[in-house]
């Protein structure tokens, strides 16, 4: 039995859209691109997003080829406003879920992002999670930020 007692809180005012936002939060490429931390790559194997569906997704580092996957089950999908949902690594030694809950609310720059990941493993110290979800939110701002005009 693992010790699952960590809980990291981030928060974000990003130049976008709620809309945009909660779309890169549900949209397979998207994820991909934007949710692994620097140095790894990412691949969703499967998703469905629905409340009761979810994810299976790998972080491959890219400098070592060694990678790790974990799974996500919708439990609340409420478009341009929140997500929560479980995640549970599918190491045996990473035992345990997690409960990540992610809020949008419109503020007059863009989209207010709070996001609470509670359940964190002991062996993950959350300094780690700290700077994994730093680098994600990096990536997911140069993502969702530009408002490119649609030529087509």
């Amino acid at each position: 039995m693992s010790d699952n007692t960590g809980t990291v809180r981030l928060h974000r005012v990003l130049r976008a859209p709620a809309e945009r936002i909660y779309k890169a939060f549900t949209d397979k490429s998207a994820l991909e691109r934007w949710l692994p931390p620097f140095g790894f790559t990412g691949t969703i194997h499967e998703i469905d997003v629905r409340v009761g569906g979810g994810y299976r997704m790998s972080f491959t580092n890219f400098g070592t080829g060694n990678s790790h996957s974990f799974t996500v089950k919708y439990l609340e999908l409420v478009p341009s406003e929140r997500i929560r949902h479980t995640d549970r690594f599918d190491d045996e030694n990473l035992s345990g879920e997690m409960l990540v809950s992610i809020d949008l609310k419109t503020v007059s720059c863009g989209t207010d992002l709070n996001i609470v990941q509670q359940g964190i493993p002991s062996v993950i110290p959350e300094e780690m999670c700290y700077l994994g979800w730093q680098e994600s939110l990096e990536q997911l701002a140069r993502l969702v930020e530009p408002d490119i005009p649609d030529n087509g």
